[in-house]
Protein backbone atom coordinates (compact mmCIF):
# COMPACT_ATOMS: atom_id res chain seq x y z
CA UNK A 1 0.00 0.00 0.00
CA UNK A 2 1.15 3.54 -0.78
CA UNK A 3 0.28 7.05 0.33
CA UNK A 4 -0.61 9.37 -2.53
CA UNK A 5 -0.40 13.13 -1.98
CA UNK A 6 -1.36 15.83 -4.48
CA UNK A 7 -0.12 19.27 -3.43
CA UNK A 8 -2.05 22.13 -4.98
CA UNK A 9 -1.82 25.85 -4.45
CA UNK A 10 -5.12 25.80 -2.53
CA UNK A 11 -5.53 22.27 -1.15
CA UNK A 12 -3.52 19.14 -0.46
CA UNK A 13 -5.40 15.98 -1.45
CA UNK A 14 -4.24 12.66 -0.09
CA UNK A 15 -5.25 9.03 0.34
CA UNK A 16 -4.15 5.40 0.24
CA UNK A 17 -3.40 3.94 -3.19
CA UNK A 18 -3.09 0.19 -3.76
CA UNK A 19 -1.12 -1.74 -6.40
CA UNK A 20 -4.03 -1.46 -8.84
CA UNK A 21 -4.29 2.32 -8.56
CA UNK A 22 -7.42 2.25 -6.42
CA UNK A 23 -7.69 5.19 -4.01
CA UNK A 24 -9.26 4.93 -0.56
CA UNK A 25 -9.58 6.97 2.65
CA UNK A 26 -9.29 10.22 0.70
CA UNK A 27 -9.14 13.55 2.46
CA UNK A 28 -7.82 17.07 1.98
CA UNK A 29 -6.46 20.05 3.89
CA UNK A 30 -5.85 23.67 2.98
CA UNK A 31 -2.32 24.23 1.69
CA UNK A 32 -0.04 26.35 3.84
CA UNK A 33 2.35 28.54 1.83
CA UNK A 34 4.78 28.80 4.76
CA UNK A 35 7.55 26.26 4.14
CA UNK A 36 7.92 24.81 7.65
CA UNK A 37 4.16 24.62 8.13
CA UNK A 38 3.67 22.90 4.78
CA UNK A 39 6.35 20.33 5.55
CA UNK A 40 4.70 19.74 8.93
CA UNK A 41 1.37 19.20 7.12
CA UNK A 42 2.94 16.57 4.88
CA UNK A 43 4.65 14.78 7.76
CA UNK A 44 1.36 14.75 9.71
CA UNK A 45 -0.51 13.29 6.73
CA UNK A 46 2.07 10.52 6.41
CA UNK A 47 2.14 9.82 10.17
CA UNK A 48 -1.65 9.46 10.19
CA UNK A 49 -1.19 6.24 8.20
CA UNK A 50 1.50 4.78 10.50
CA UNK A 51 -0.81 1.88 11.44
CA UNK A 52 -0.99 0.82 7.78
CA UNK A 53 1.68 -1.21 6.01
CA UNK A 54 3.07 1.59 3.82
CA UNK A 55 5.70 0.93 1.13
CA UNK A 56 6.29 4.56 0.20
CA UNK A 57 4.83 7.97 -0.53
CA UNK A 58 4.17 9.39 -3.99
CA UNK A 59 3.74 13.17 -4.18
CA UNK A 60 2.63 15.31 -7.11
CA UNK A 61 3.24 19.04 -6.95
CA UNK A 62 3.27 22.07 -9.24
CA UNK A 63 6.44 23.41 -10.79
CA UNK A 64 9.73 22.29 -12.28
CA UNK A 65 10.97 19.30 -10.30
CA UNK A 66 14.36 17.65 -10.77
CA UNK A 67 14.71 13.87 -10.76
CA UNK A 68 16.46 14.03 -7.39
CA UNK A 69 13.48 15.82 -5.80
CA UNK A 70 14.80 19.38 -5.99
CA UNK A 71 11.96 21.81 -6.63
CA UNK A 72 13.37 24.45 -8.97
CA UNK A 73 9.95 26.07 -8.88
CA UNK A 74 6.67 25.15 -7.16
CA UNK A 75 3.92 27.07 -8.90
CA UNK A 76 2.29 29.55 -6.53
CA UNK A 77 3.97 27.96 -3.47
CA UNK A 78 7.01 30.21 -3.56
CA UNK A 79 8.36 29.05 -0.20
CA UNK A 80 9.25 25.66 -1.73
CA UNK A 81 11.41 27.10 -4.51
CA UNK A 82 14.88 25.57 -4.23
CA UNK A 83 13.79 22.93 -1.68
CA UNK A 84 14.67 19.26 -2.11
CA UNK A 85 11.34 18.06 -0.76
CA UNK A 86 12.17 14.39 -1.30
CA UNK A 87 15.30 14.63 0.87
CA UNK A 88 13.58 16.68 3.58
CA UNK A 89 10.67 14.27 3.93
CA UNK A 90 12.68 11.07 3.74
CA UNK A 91 14.74 12.25 6.70
CA UNK A 92 11.58 12.90 8.71
CA UNK A 93 9.37 9.88 7.91
CA UNK A 94 11.88 7.14 7.02
CA UNK A 95 9.96 6.02 3.93
CA UNK A 96 10.79 6.12 0.21
CA UNK A 97 9.47 9.37 -1.30
CA UNK A 98 8.89 10.27 -4.94
CA UNK A 99 8.13 13.83 -6.12
CA UNK A 100 6.70 14.46 -9.58
CA UNK A 101 5.26 17.45 -11.43
CA UNK A 102 1.46 17.44 -11.16
CA UNK A 103 0.77 17.43 -14.92
CA UNK A 104 3.30 14.66 -15.42
CA UNK A 105 1.51 12.71 -12.71
CA UNK A 106 -1.79 13.08 -14.57
CA UNK A 107 -0.18 11.92 -17.82
CA UNK A 108 1.39 8.78 -16.38
CA UNK A 109 -1.70 7.93 -14.29
CA UNK A 110 -3.72 7.89 -17.51
CA UNK A 111 -1.20 5.45 -18.97
CA UNK A 112 -1.57 3.16 -15.97
CA UNK A 113 -5.34 2.92 -15.57
CA UNK A 114 -6.85 5.78 -17.59
CA UNK A 115 -7.62 6.76 -21.16
CA UNK A 116 -4.02 6.42 -22.40
CA UNK A 117 -3.60 2.70 -21.71
CA UNK A 118 -3.45 1.92 -25.44
CA UNK A 119 -1.01 4.72 -26.34
CA UNK A 120 2.79 4.77 -26.27
CA UNK A 121 3.31 8.33 -27.54
CA UNK A 122 0.87 10.97 -26.32
CA UNK A 123 0.58 14.35 -24.65
CA UNK A 124 -1.48 15.47 -21.68
CA UNK A 125 -2.59 19.11 -21.45
CA UNK A 126 -3.98 20.06 -18.04
CA UNK A 127 -6.13 23.20 -17.95
CA UNK A 128 -6.47 25.07 -14.69
CA UNK A 129 -5.12 28.33 -13.32
CA UNK A 130 -2.34 27.80 -15.86
CA UNK A 131 -1.60 25.08 -18.39
CA UNK A 132 0.53 22.12 -17.40
CA UNK A 133 1.71 19.40 -19.69
CA UNK A 134 2.96 15.85 -19.72
CA UNK A 135 4.94 14.25 -22.54
CA UNK A 136 5.02 10.46 -22.86
CA UNK A 137 7.40 8.95 -25.42
CA UNK A 138 7.64 5.18 -25.91
CA UNK A 139 5.54 4.72 -22.79
CA UNK A 140 7.85 6.78 -20.59
CA UNK A 141 7.62 10.31 -19.24
CA UNK A 142 9.96 12.79 -20.87
CA UNK A 143 10.96 15.51 -18.42
CA UNK A 144 13.85 17.12 -20.30
CA UNK A 145 17.34 18.03 -19.14
CA UNK A 146 16.15 20.24 -16.28
CA UNK A 147 12.68 18.87 -15.49
CA UNK A 148 11.06 21.68 -17.49
CA UNK A 149 9.63 19.67 -20.42
CA UNK A 150 5.88 20.00 -20.64
CA UNK A 151 5.63 23.62 -19.53
CA UNK A 152 3.24 24.15 -22.43
CA UNK A 153 1.78 27.22 -20.74
CA UNK A 154 4.97 29.16 -21.46
CA UNK A 155 4.51 28.87 -25.23
CA UNK A 156 3.86 32.15 -27.08
CA UNK A 157 0.94 32.00 -29.48
CA UNK A 158 0.40 35.55 -30.74
CA UNK A 159 2.19 38.69 -31.96
CA UNK A 160 4.57 39.86 -29.26
CA UNK A 161 3.81 43.02 -27.28
CA UNK A 162 6.55 45.57 -26.60
CA UNK A 163 7.31 44.63 -22.98
CA UNK A 164 5.93 41.61 -21.09
CA UNK A 165 5.70 39.03 -23.87
CA UNK A 166 4.22 36.48 -21.45
CA UNK A 167 0.92 38.31 -21.93
CA UNK A 168 0.51 36.31 -25.14
CA UNK A 169 1.56 33.02 -23.55
CA UNK A 170 -0.62 29.92 -23.66
CA UNK A 171 -1.12 30.33 -19.90
CA UNK A 172 -2.62 33.82 -20.17
CA UNK A 173 -4.65 33.12 -23.28
CA UNK A 174 -5.90 29.54 -23.03
CA UNK A 175 -5.80 28.44 -19.40
CA UNK A 176 -9.13 28.38 -17.58
CA UNK A 177 -8.48 30.86 -14.75
CA UNK A 178 -5.36 32.66 -15.99
CA UNK A 179 -6.67 32.68 -19.55
CA UNK A 180 -10.44 32.52 -20.09
CA UNK A 181 -11.49 34.12 -16.79
CA UNK A 182 -8.66 36.66 -16.86
CA UNK A 183 -9.47 37.75 -20.41
CA UNK A 184 -13.18 37.96 -19.60
CA UNK A 185 -12.62 40.16 -16.54
CA UNK A 186 -10.11 42.30 -18.42
CA UNK A 187 -12.43 42.91 -21.34
CA UNK A 188 -15.36 43.63 -19.04
CA UNK A 189 -13.35 46.31 -17.24
CA UNK A 190 -12.01 47.79 -20.47
CA UNK A 191 -15.53 48.20 -21.80
CA UNK A 192 -16.70 49.68 -18.48
CA UNK A 193 -19.58 47.28 -18.16
CA UNK A 194 -21.36 47.43 -14.82
CA UNK A 195 -23.61 44.39 -15.08
CA UNK A 196 -21.55 42.56 -12.45
CA UNK A 197 -19.76 44.03 -9.43
CA UNK A 198 -17.17 41.28 -9.00
CA UNK A 199 -14.77 39.44 -11.28
CA UNK A 200 -15.70 35.96 -12.47
CA UNK A 201 -13.37 33.00 -11.92
CA UNK A 202 -15.75 30.23 -12.94
CA UNK A 203 -15.51 29.08 -16.56
CA UNK A 204 -18.97 27.56 -16.44
CA UNK A 205 -20.46 30.89 -15.37
CA UNK A 206 -18.89 32.51 -18.43
CA UNK A 207 -20.22 29.72 -20.63
CA UNK A 208 -23.71 30.23 -19.19
CA UNK A 209 -23.53 33.97 -19.80
CA UNK A 210 -22.52 33.31 -23.39
CA UNK A 211 -25.52 31.00 -23.88
CA UNK A 212 -27.75 33.71 -22.42
CA UNK A 213 -26.55 36.16 -25.07
CA UNK A 214 -23.91 38.21 -23.28
CA UNK A 215 -21.64 39.61 -26.03
CA UNK A 216 -18.49 39.88 -23.92
CA UNK A 217 -18.74 36.26 -22.82
CA UNK A 218 -19.40 35.12 -26.38
CA UNK A 219 -16.44 37.06 -27.75
CA UNK A 220 -14.00 35.90 -25.08
CA UNK A 221 -15.10 32.28 -25.35
CA UNK A 222 -14.65 32.31 -29.11
CA UNK A 223 -11.10 33.65 -28.71
CA UNK A 224 -10.41 31.14 -25.91
CA UNK A 225 -11.27 28.18 -28.15
CA UNK A 226 -9.17 29.65 -30.93
CA UNK A 227 -6.14 30.22 -28.69
CA UNK A 228 -6.44 26.77 -27.14
CA UNK A 229 -6.68 25.19 -30.60
CA UNK A 230 -3.65 27.10 -31.90
CA UNK A 231 -1.58 25.71 -29.04
CA UNK A 232 -2.83 22.19 -29.71
CA UNK A 233 -1.89 22.53 -33.39
CA UNK A 234 1.62 23.59 -32.38
CA UNK A 235 1.91 20.54 -30.14
CA UNK A 236 0.59 18.24 -32.87
CA UNK A 237 3.23 19.23 -35.40
CA UNK A 238 6.05 19.30 -32.83
CA UNK A 239 5.36 15.90 -31.25
CA UNK A 240 3.11 13.98 -33.70
CA UNK A 241 1.37 12.21 -30.78
CA UNK A 242 -1.09 9.34 -31.05
CA UNK A 243 -3.50 11.47 -29.02
CA UNK A 244 -3.70 14.54 -26.83
CA UNK A 245 -5.49 14.12 -23.50
CA UNK A 246 -7.12 17.18 -21.96
CA UNK A 247 -7.23 17.29 -18.17
CA UNK A 248 -8.53 19.69 -15.55
CA UNK A 249 -12.03 20.27 -14.22
CA UNK A 250 -13.34 21.68 -17.49
CA UNK A 251 -12.26 18.65 -19.53
CA UNK A 252 -15.27 16.55 -18.54
CA UNK A 253 -17.74 19.17 -19.75
CA UNK A 254 -19.42 17.99 -22.97
CA UNK A 255 -20.09 21.49 -24.28
CA UNK A 256 -16.44 22.46 -23.81
CA UNK A 257 -15.23 19.32 -25.58
CA UNK A 258 -17.59 19.79 -28.51
CA UNK A 259 -16.76 23.48 -28.97
CA UNK A 260 -13.02 22.82 -28.77
CA UNK A 261 -13.14 20.00 -31.31
CA UNK A 262 -15.26 22.09 -33.68
CA UNK A 263 -12.90 25.07 -33.52
CA UNK A 264 -9.82 22.87 -33.87
CA UNK A 265 -11.26 21.20 -36.97
CA UNK A 266 -12.05 24.61 -38.48
CA UNK A 267 -8.48 25.81 -38.00
CA UNK A 268 -6.94 22.56 -39.24
CA UNK A 269 -9.01 22.87 -42.43
CA UNK A 270 -7.55 26.35 -43.01
CA UNK A 271 -3.95 25.17 -42.56
CA UNK A 272 -2.83 23.88 -45.95
CA UNK A 273 -0.26 21.37 -44.70
CA UNK A 274 -2.50 19.96 -41.96
CA UNK A 275 -5.46 19.86 -44.32
CA UNK A 276 -3.48 17.92 -46.90
CA UNK A 277 -2.91 15.17 -44.33
CA UNK A 278 -6.42 15.07 -42.84
CA UNK A 279 -7.20 11.61 -44.25
CA UNK A 280 -3.76 10.21 -43.42
CA UNK A 281 -2.92 11.51 -39.94
CA UNK A 282 -5.54 11.92 -37.24
CA UNK A 283 -4.75 12.93 -33.68
CA UNK A 284 -7.77 12.59 -31.39
CA UNK A 285 -8.41 15.03 -28.55
CA UNK A 286 -9.86 13.12 -25.61
CA UNK A 287 -10.58 13.97 -21.95
CA UNK A 288 -8.67 12.39 -19.11
CA UNK A 289 -10.46 9.69 -17.13
CA UNK A 290 -9.15 9.95 -13.58
CA UNK A 291 -9.94 13.62 -12.81
CA UNK A 292 -9.22 14.61 -9.18
CA UNK A 293 -7.43 11.37 -8.24
CA UNK A 294 -4.95 11.48 -11.12
CA UNK A 295 -2.22 13.34 -9.23
CA UNK A 296 -2.14 10.84 -6.37
CA UNK A 297 -2.32 7.84 -8.71
CA UNK A 298 0.40 9.07 -11.05
CA UNK A 299 2.73 9.96 -8.19
CA UNK A 300 2.35 6.48 -6.71
CA UNK A 301 2.85 4.81 -10.09
CA UNK A 302 6.12 6.73 -10.51
CA UNK A 303 7.26 5.61 -7.05
CA UNK A 304 6.41 1.97 -7.83
CA UNK A 305 8.84 2.00 -10.75
CA UNK A 306 11.78 2.59 -8.37
CA UNK A 307 10.89 0.06 -5.67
Amino acid sequence: MFIGIDIGGTTIKYGLVDDQGRVSTKNSVQTSHIKDDLIHQLVTIIDNYKDEEIDGVGISAPGIIQKNGLMTTAGSIHSLYGTNLKMVLEEKVNLPISIINDANAVAIAEKWIGNAKDFENYLCVVLGTGIGGGIVIDGKLFSGAHGMAGEFGWMLIDRLPEEDIEKVSYNQRAAVVGGLCHQYNLKKHLENLEAEDVDVYDAFEIMNRAKNGEKVAQSVLEQFYTDLSVGLMNLMCNFDPEAILIGGGISGNEEFSNQLKQRLEELLSKHESFHRLKNIIQIPIIPTKLQNDAGMIGAVYTLKQFL
